[in-house]
């Protein structure tokens, strides 16, 4: 469920950036699409803030430093906005016992949707992460949502691995 809310923000973050940027005419049915690239953005999350260990729950600073793309288009029967960040990243725990990880990662989410129905998915993997201890930290999450014009949401699934 935390990456169906990650691609929703994400969503909303590049629903923010068509508005904020130039938008560009895209050809019939009245058309605006934007794309948005961001190189070697650094974000620190500190203990408390949820982001953890995704495997032990162990609590600590996360710091990820990525490149990110985002694409929009809207018409007048919908819109399709998608967005992919991968880069490095690094965590260490609060308990020094638990190990710390560095590593890389990928995050991809899409958003479709028009009058008849709205899907939502999203993947997310962690390659090589390397403990401290020598241990290997993987992880694959899928997740997706799709709710029909009635506000029901008629598939559900969040299928998260680590290993």
């Amino acid at each position: 469920m935390r990456m169906i809310r990650f691609a929703a923000a994400m969503a909303a973050v590049a629903a923010f950036a068509m508005v904020s940027t130039g938008v560009a005419q895209a050809g019939g049915n009245g058309a605006q699409t934007f794309t948005q690239i961001d190189k070697n953005v650094v974000e620190v999350d500190p203990p408390g803030s949820g982001n953890g260990n995704p495997c032990s729950g162990a609590d600590g600073t996360l710091t990820l430093v990525y490149n990110d793309i985002f694409h929009g288009t809207i018409n007048k029967t919908g819109s399709w906005f998608t967005g992919t960040l991968t880069g490095t990243f690094s965590f260490v725990p609060v308990d020094p016992s638990q190990p710390s990880y560095a590593g890389h990662f990928t995050v991809w989410f899409g958003d479709e949707n028009n009058k008849q129905n709205e899907v939502e998915h999203s993947t997310m993997n962690i390659h090589h992460g390397v403990g401290s201890d020598g241990s290997i930290l993987r992880l694959h999450d899928n997740a997706q949502a799709t709710m029909n014009a009635n506000g029901v949401i008629t598939v559900s699934f969040d299928k998260f691995r680590c290993g």
